[in-house]
């Protein structure tokens, strides 16, 4: 029976008979394409679970040659769960410039502020204990596992996907990960799960050179949207503006860098309740603080 780890449905029995190759085959495919493609990455065969989950996090949506320049110096900076707890947030959000989707850096912190306060720092060890955490979803959850704790653990990502369904459902289209994971969750070694979502990892990142991505037959492959001009590329501004302000910046002057720097860029203006609802949502999601008209990270 398929082992369940990570809140997907992985306790189906996978239908092996189905699919283009069979489990063995499937397995030593693997196995040798991960010895061929292996890539030494700085947060791989590490122990630490927090270093893994920075890794795992910063990884969402991010290239990895990119993340190989931050994950460093951000466990430099922050090099255990208590450290980035205590630290301030809009130091924080300023190490994670350059990385995009901002949520994710708040939602670390927030996570290890509540591990700080509960468990002394130390991170769970299930991911059924580690979902609990803000931020926290199942196959972040499923990698600290695999990775950090070597234990079995059914993960799934883009690159996963990639490969499950360009070697066993090659001609599938609209496949959900709830489909995927039996198969995940049968194939990830007892004894191994580290190595061999390495090995799913570096095989699926080559197909994706190769090929067309094999992922867009996934069922949730969401094509990303182009960030000129769009709403979360106004946001990236508006906290850029603020976190180079410590003392704070007013209102009015970071609504008219904002839209001098549209113009510059050959669109309109921005709508001033476009403006105020973006400042808003900011506040609220905890990027910076309004005092009165003053904006203060």
């Amino acid at each position: 029976m398929a082992r369940a780890s990570n809140g997907q449905a992985a306790n189906a029995e996978p239908d092996w008979s189905c699919c283009a190759r069979g489990r063995d085959e499937f397995v030593a495919l693997v196995a040798a394409r991960g010895r061929e493609l292996y890539r030494d990455l700085p947060w791989r065969n590490i122990d630490d679970a927090y270093g893994v989950l920075v890794s795992e996090v910063m990884l969402q949506q991010t290239q990895v040659a990119r993340v190989m320049r931050f994950w460093p110096r951000w466990l430099a900076a922050f090099p255990t769960v208590d450290a980035l707890a205590a630290a301030d947030t809009a130091t924080v959000l300023e190490l994670w410039q350059g990385l995009g989707y901002n949520r994710r850096a708040l939602a670390l912190k927030h996570a290890c502020e509540e591990c700080s306060a509960e468990s002394s720092g130390v991170l769970p060890r299930t991911a059924d204990e580690l979902v609990k955490l803000p931020g926290i979803g199942p196959a972040t959850a499923a990698g600290v596992v695999a990775f950090a704790y070597n234990e079995p653990a059914t993960y799934i990502e883009t690159n996963v996907r990639s490969v499950f369904l360009h070697e066993l459902f090659p001609n599938a289209e609209s496949v959900s990960d709830r489909e995927l994971a039996p198969y995940v969750a049968d194939t990830c070694s007892n004894c191994d799960p580290r190595s061999w979502y390495y090995a799913l990892l570096d095989y699926g990142a080559h197909l994706k050179q190769q090929i067309a991505n094999p992922s867009r037959r996934s069922k949730h492959y969401a094509r990303q949207s182009a960030f000129e001009g769009s709403r979360r590329q106004k946001r990236s501004f508006l906290l850029k503006q603020v976190l180079a302000s410590p003392d704070g910046i007013s209102q009015h002057a970071l609504a008219r860098a904002l839209d001098e720097a549209e113009l510059a860029a050959g669109r309109a203006a921005v709508d001033p309740a476009l403006f105020e609802a973006l400042v808003d949502d900011l506040a609220r999601e905890g990027f910076f603080r309004r005092a009165d008209d003053l904006i203060i990270p």
